[in-house]
């Protein structure tokens, strides 16, 4: 059995696709789980409460956290700890090897490319958070306590992907006709992972038993794009205009005294001043795996739009 703890956003989504090639035996576990594949057992858990994750976790080999919270910095300070302490504690009462999906906050501002072994160094509340619970899951695993892998995405883009600001700002403004938006400064590069491609990648690595025990970059085009050329190829797949607007930092910082979730994003906008650069190339060597091009995501990602 394979378990999927939070199961029901893209991520969680697109990894139940991809196990069907590793199992036949996968455990959608959430407050209100969904069936993807016809086969999904369904186990309704919430994630803070003890006793629910450990009867979820109960007879699984493998178990995924992608789980996401509200995106509120009092929420992931009080939850997330708790949530991973639970996890945690579940998967070393059943002997379960845990796989965690993260992104990159706790690294920071970094000033060139993000690699595997870039020092934590966050630069925001929700990046304090991100690394505290990372480093919950390392000690653990170099206490010899749990098998676990850490599996890191940048900021990601890719069919029915609703939250992502990509979405938001650029492919559901030009699907409009709309002017599509762009945080801080268009001409910065910034990796962007395609979660159909983050989904295959992060079952690979829970069926791999040599993968453990280390920090993975789930597999990211490396031809990096800026937010222009971005928005760009967007709006040719939409067949209009490439016309956006750049939000400078005073204006979401106004629009945030009205809007909470932008008011929350504030704090993240280091990631759109410099360049935002991701590197996956220890998984792609490992797995001879090729990252999605950007043209083609961004094609694939209008056409489900279309549809």
């Amino acid at each position: 059995m394979q378990t999927i703890l939070g199961s029901t956003g893209i991520i969680g989504t697109e990894l139940a696709k991809a196990l069907t090639q590793h199992t036949d035996k996968i455990r959608l576990v959430s407050r209100n789980p969904k069936r993807v594949n016809p086969t999904d057992q369904l186990v309704i858990a919430d994630l803070t409460n003890f006793n629910e994750v450990l009867t979820a976790v109960e007879g699984s080999e493998v178990v995924y956290l992608t789980a996401g919270l509200q995106y509120k910095i009092n929420v992931w300070q009080t939850k997330w700890p708790l949530i991973m302490k639970n996890v945690i504690e579940a998967c070393k009462t059943h002997k379960t090897k845990l796989v965690f999906f993260d992104n990159v906050y706790a690294y920071g501002l970094v000033k060139g490319w993000m690699k595997e072994d870039t020092l934590v160094n966050p630069s925001s509340k929700k990046g304090e958070v991100r690394a505290l619970i990372a480093q919950m899951i390392m000690s653990e695993v170099e206490k010899g306590h749990l098998d676990a892998i850490i599996a890191r995405a940048a900021d990601f883009y890719g069919p029915n992907t609703l939250l992502s600001f990509a979405t938001v700002t650029v492919f559901h403004n030009l699907k409009k006709g709309k002017t599509a938006q762009w945080f801080v400064d268009a001409n910065k590069k910034h990796s962007m992972t395609y979660t159909p491609d983050a989904g295959k990648a992060t079952a690979i690595l829970g069926n791999t038993p040599s993968a453990y025990n280390q920090i993975w970059h789930l597999p990211t085009d490396k031809n990096v794009l800026t937010g222009k050329e971005f928005i760009e190829f967007a709006a040719k797949e939409f067949g209009v205009e490439p016309k956006f607007m750049v939000l400078k930092k005073w204006m979401i910082q106004m629009v945030g005294y009205f809007v909470p979730v932008v008011k929350e994003s504030y704090e993240m906008l280091y990631q759109n001043e410099y360049d935002y650069l991701f590197d996956s190339t220890k998984f792609e060597r490992a797995f001879d795996f090729k990252p999605t091009s950007y043209q083609d995501g961004i094609a694939e990602t209008v056409r489900s739009m279309k549809n």
